[in-house]
């Protein structure tokens, strides 16, 4: 159900953006504009769903806010990664792509280590929704649409130059497949394991 969903707020602002609806709900900027129609905002309402989910089977971790902990920690470690890589060697966007999408699956790694069973349930999920994403900006880019999905990074010639599949491969299949997935697994945990640590503490 979750999966089904997600796949439906991704068909909505599909939808939404090609006949060019509310800009509040549906931004065509790369990345997404942070639109209020958008499944980035399904990552902490899914994440607490499958924590009490599996909680209620007795598969979570007696110190979940220690889950929460990891995860803050490896969103931190990743960010601190991030702002090295790009003040240290000022790589192009292409590099800064690989090396926030390596980073992002050590972060990962880094994050499940404090509720497994959670971190598994995101990981799956986080692909059964980003899977989609990543046909929707084939079609996208190929036939040119104008939204969010196909839209280019700015100071990025040398993606700009590539085939139509080369596009997609560098905006949509490198990011898709790490950083958000990355975005899916620990933000799950982290807001999985702040609230049922709070629920077991005003239970």
């Amino acid at each position: 159900m979750p999966a089904l969903i997600t796949l439906a707020v991704t068909l909505l602002r599909m939808v939404g953006e090609l006949r060019g609806w509310s800009p509040a709900l549906f931004r065509p900027q790369a990345g997404g504009g942070a639109a209020l129609v958008g499944i980035v905002w399904l990552v902490p309402v899914f994440g607490i769903y499958f924590a009490f989910q599996l909680a209620a089977r007795g598969q979570a971790p007696p110190r979940p806010l220690r889950a929460a902990g990891l995860a803050l920690l490896a969103f931190a470690l990743n960010s601190l990664a991030l702002l090295a890589v790009v003040t240290l060697l000022r790589p192009s966007v292409s590099t800064t792509l690989l090396a926030l999408g390596a980073s992002s699956w050590v972060a990962i790694l880094v994050a499940r280590r404090g509720w497994p069973e959670l971190g598994r349930t995101l990981l799956a999920y986080a692909f059964a929704a980003r899977i989609p994403v990543v046909f929707v900006m084939l079609a996208a880019i190929t036939g040119n649409w104008g939204t969010h999905y196909d839209e280019l990074p700015p100071n990025a010639p040398e993606i700009a130059a590539l085939t139509p599949v080369g596009k997609w491969l560098w905006i949509g299949v490198l990011p898709q497949m790490t950083v958000w997935i990355y975005v899916t697994v620990v933000g799950g945990l982290l807001f999985g394991g702040l609230a049922l640590s709070l629920k077991r503490r005003f239970a």
